[in-house]
């Protein structure tokens, strides 16, 4: 009896060995992948005075929820206020708004158009990208139909690495201005969720596949409102 369990306690071992080094795989692989994203773009995140100086061709303002109400949620709050800013500075005269507007109920860039609005930009310098449904395709849209090429990227620090690490996969010249203006609720769990993001997008950096919508060049340079609607 003994010489025939010996087989079938040898093979669980394997499996077990087998979905143990899986599952150390599992976690270092997006842990080794987060960290050379971060790496490789730290220098890249500089400060608004710093910023005044880029002359970018836009300030990619990165979109983020709107509530019900059409106000801009605190997180996305803070990165209209720090892309105002660096308008404000001289970083750009043109300001893109990027994110959902992907069903008619909801609306992420209006709400970010009527904010700068209100600060006194005017229209003309502040583009709207309504098909900027993920940080990858708001980059791959900002090149090619915006025809950005100098781009100073405004989000919260967690956010900003994923971010460049894509323009420069992309052949931007980008930099990034973190707006981290508060402490904000739930920001263990968002850091948590970037690690998976990371890689995804490394691998979405590597394979550059075409974005859900392209569509008319609308040249940086020209009228903002033409984005109107």
């Amino acid at each position: 009896m003994k010489a025939q369990s010996r087989p079938t306690t040898s093979k669980k071992q394997r499996i077990f060995k087998f979905l143990a080094v899986m599952l150390l795989l599992s976690i270092l692989l997006p842990l080794g992948i987060s960290l050379y994203v971060c790496a490789s773009v730290k220098d890249q995140i500089i400060s608004l005075d710093e910023a005044a100086k880029l002359d970018a061709d836009a300030i990619l303002v990165l979109g983020a929820r709107v509530w019900d109400s059409g106000q801009p949620s605190g997180i996305l709050e803070d990165r209209l206020i720090t892309g105002i800013s660096a308008y404000q500075a001289g970083a750009s005269d043109r300001l893109l708004m990027s994110g959902d507007h992907g069903q008619d109920d909801y609306d992420e860039v209006n709400a970010m158009k009527s904010y700068a609005l209100e600060q006194g930009i005017p229209g003309k310098n502040v583009f709207m990208d309504h098909a900027g449904f993920s940080t990858y395709e708001s980059l791959y849209r900002a090149r090619d139909i915006f025809q950005v090429k100098t781009v100073l990227i405004v989000t919260q620090e967690y956010h900003l690495y994923r971010a460049l690490y894509i323009a420069r996969a992309l052949g931007l010249h980008a930099y990034g201005v973190a707006a981290d203006l508060h402490t904000y609720s739930g920001i263990v769990r968002f850091e948590a969720r970037e690690i998976l993001a990371r890689m995804k997008d490394f691998f979405y950096a590597l394979i550059q596949p075409l974005p859900t919508y392209l569509g008319d060049v609308i040249p940086i340079t020209g009228d903002g409102n033409v984005t109107n609607g």
